[in-house]
């Protein structure tokens, strides 16, 4: 053939615009993904993926090293639960420091297998993931029975005072549960559930709280103190046994 016979007439200005418009050999997306660190422990510096999804909060690396740092760094064989598990960080942190058993628990499917992955890559045989609702199971556990509860549930649900009730049962007298919330609870609300806020700040939109698990004689007669900006600063430059940055 001529070369004449292989040309291909000019495209009109409407053709060279649809031309441009369709896309070249598109590929299929899957979920979008972050990292995440974490801080302290065996896994210390380790960075996982982690799925970005409407509503999942990861608690910011200085949130967690300063909640560890209230603990203790060492939590051997403490057994834990984080019932709003999301990205399993709060769990994976307790475990990496040394946790007996973290139970993690999410109801979306997708996490759920997130977090077996993560898991699975760090060999973290005392850590298990349950998909289900995290009051029902904190609900079924036997009354005194673990040592730390996370609570981290969506901040637009309804969770929070089922949440800190079924955990208050899950804790003996002494023990722990991490709360973040986007406002700082009540002394009244938590001391009629028989906890005790320990420690507490206030990091951008969110409110973190220490609370144990007291007697109802133990309780306090005088509200905590209040969290003021130098109290923050403080609180969150502790001595670091990581390097969250």
């Amino acid at each position: 053939m001529s070369s004449a016979s292989t040309q291909r007439p000019p495209l009109s200005g409407a053709a060279r615009h649809a031309a441009a418009k369709k896309p070249k050999n598109p590929v299929p997306k899957g979920p979008s993904s972050h990292e995440v660190r974490i801080i302290g422990g065996q896994w210390r510096r380790t960075r996982l993926k982690v799925l970005d999804k409407p509503g999942l909060r990861p608690t910011p690396d200085r949130v967690r090293e300063t909640l560890f740092n209230w603990l203790g760094q060492d939590l051997s064989g403490w057994r834990c639960v984080d019932a709003f598990a999301g990205t399993g960080v709060l769990g994976l942190e307790a475990a990496s420091r040394g946790a007996g058993h973290v139970l993690m628990v999410e109801q979306d499917a997708v996490l759920v297998r997130d977090l077996q992955g993560n898991a699975a890559r760090l060999q973290a045989s005392m850590v298990s993931v349950q998909r289900g609702d995290g009051v029902a199971a904190l609900l079924r556990l036997p009354s005194g029975s673990v040592d730390l509860v996370f609570i981290d549930p969506p901040f637009d649900g309804p969770l929070f005072e089922p949440a800190l009730k079924a955990a208050a049962r899950a804790v003996p007298e002494g023990g722990w549960i991490y709360l973040e919330a986007p406002v700082a609870w009540p002394t009244e609300a938590l001391g009629a559930l028989g906890l005790h806020c320990e420690r507490h700040l206030k990091a951008g939109a969110v409110h973190a709280h220490l609370l144990q698990h007291v007697s109802l004689d133990a309780l306090p007669s005088s509200p905590p103190l209040a969290t003021d900006t130098t109290q923050t600063r403080a609180t969150m430059n502790p001595s670091k046994e990581g390097d969250a940055a």
